[in-house]
């Protein structure tokens, strides 16, 4: 399977990695804020015992010391993170990066850090965090993979199932979902609907 999968959930707790990884899903981002050094580390290291031997790769957001010291293999980094983040640590310690890009500069700071795959967004509105940066839009992802060649691009923000297919054939190698999964009346459901197009996407 491609890395990062096609359908690309990102979630905040164990409990929701613990539900995703049980349906099958191959990768899971874990995105949760403000927590201090020890904090991230107890819970990098609990979804990583979620996810190990099973088919699930867990991709850890911004935490760059605890996912190595937990042993975590996978990591995304936000613009912020970014210009505080060790890669060479990084690097060292043989994690793949994913990098979030909203702009041309932010783009080219991410491509000068040779990322594992680069996310745009938000792709459409979204109410889960405020955002600095307007939607995007659909046209710019086949921009940004025109730029970015062969590297996986990741489109996020505000992407339901709905728009899965016209996001896939604009360019994008892999969508990211918060809400279409995590505020569904029925979250299994509709996992199950994203891993059957992730199937043929792939």
């Amino acid at each position: 399977m491609p890395y990062p999968d096609p359908f690309y959930p990102v979630v905040d707790s164990i409990k929701w990695v613990e539900r995703l990884t049980k349906l099958g899903v191959g990768t899971i981002q874990l995105r949760a804020k403000e927590l201090d050094d020890a904090g991230a580390l107890q819970l990098v290291s609990d979804a990583l015992a979620v996810t190990k031997g099973t088919p699930t790769k867990l991709v850890v957001n911004d935490y760059w010391r605890a996912a190595i010291v937990a042993g975590a293999e996978h990591l995304h980094l936000g613009q912020e993170d970014l210009s505080e983040a060790d890669l060479g640590e990084i690097r060292k310690a043989k994690l793949t990066l994913g990098i979030s890009t909203h702009d041309d500069a932010e783009l080219a700071a991410a491509l000068a850090a040779k990322p594992d795959y680069v996310a745009l967004g938000p792709i459409f509105f979204t109410t889960l965090k405020s955002m600095r940066f307007e939607p995007q839009g659909i046209p710019k992802i086949t921009e940004w993979k025109k730029r970015i060649g062969s590297i996986p691009l990741v489109a996020i923000g505000g992407i339901k199932f709905e728009h899965a297919a016209e996001i896939f054939a604009a360019g994008a190698d892999s969508i990211a979902v918060v809400s279409d999964v995590t505020q569904n009346p029925d979250p299994d459901a509709r996992v199950r609907q994203w891993l059957g197009l992730s199937a043929e996407a792939a």
